[in-house]
């Protein structure tokens, strides 16, 4: 089913996906009276320098746009290294790492 108006209002974090329309970075607009936005990207195979040597690697840009009355900057980077870290090795997630 779908979900209706009334049962989206009131949220206080938002998930925004722009990969699937092919987005590769943008900034995710803060939606009132939400604290934060989460904006992640399309998943595509870049070069990377690992070691020394170029690797070509899938890459994904994420984004966190916060209230900065609400949200420190310091742990809105936390939140954010912590996303990145768990969609590089899931394991982190199961174990909490």
């Amino acid at each position: 089913g779908a979900l209706k108006i009334e049962e989206m209002q009131g949220g206080t974090f938002t998930i925004s996906n722009g990969g699937v329309y092919g987005s590769l970075m943008s900034t995710p607009i803060l939606n009132a009276p939400q604290s934060a936005i989460l904006g992640m990207h399309k998943i595509q195979e870049r070069p990377m320098v690992v070691g020394g040597k170029i690797e070509i690697r899938p890459m994904m840009y994420l984004a966190v746009s916060y209230d900065h009355r609400i949200i420190d900057g310091k742990e809105a980077v936390t939140f954010l290294v912590r996303v990145k870290e768990g969609l590089e090795d899931p394991a982190r997630l199961v174990l909490d790492l």
